[in-house]
């Protein structure tokens, strides 16, 4: 079998998805760890493809729902990204 990968920009909330039912093979995160936009948090595999879904905010892992190895319908929701808030005023003073 033949692997391809490619990476999927993920949602603009804090919810990212499966687009496709299939297969969670890797995660890439864990709760609590901080993420930027556009970086990966798990991989998808649908029909012999890779898919990375990845963070469409920065912010933290508030919630990790998926584990490798396990069937996913599409739009199961797979990891919760806490979105980072505006600063405080004590933090830009600091």
């Amino acid at each position: 079998m033949q692997r391809s990968e490619r990476s999927s920009p993920g949602a603009a909330g804090p919810n990212v998805t499966s687009p496709m039912q299939g297969t969670v093979t890797r995660l890439l995160v864990e709760a609590g760890q901080a993420v930027e936009a556009g970086e990966g948090l798990c991989a998808v595999e649908a029909m012999k493809m890779e898919t990375v879904l990845c963070s469409g905010v920065a912010g933290t892992v508030a919630d990790v729902r998926a584990v490798p190895g396990q069937s996913v319908p599409a739009g199961a929701v797979l990891v919760v990204v806490e979105p980072a808030g505006p600063e405080r005023p004590s933090e830009r003073e600091a």
